[in-house]
């Protein structure tokens, strides 16, 4: 699962870098992705929408069992 993860992740990457900022896997546990923002997107206050909007949405379309992805 992690793998699968890691997989979308590198596609939302370069939107990310974009901006200044990049995203880190912390872990898979129980269905729900821990990730942590890092740089700008870090610090942003748009990292919640970020997050939600971006990175769980793309998560969820490629892996539909994942419940949700938490920022640690």
């Amino acid at each position: 699962m992690r793998e699968k993860v890691e997989q979308v992740l590198e596609r939302i990457r370069p939107m990310l870098m974009a901006d200044g900022g990049n995203i880190e896997l912390v872990d898979v546990k129980d269905m729900e992705v821990f990730v942590h923002l890092v740089g700008a997107c870090g610090m942003c206050p748009s990292s919640s929408m970020t997050l939600k909007m971006g990175v769980e949405r793309a998560i969820k379309e490629a892996i539909p069992e994942i419940k949700r992805v938490i920022q640690v």
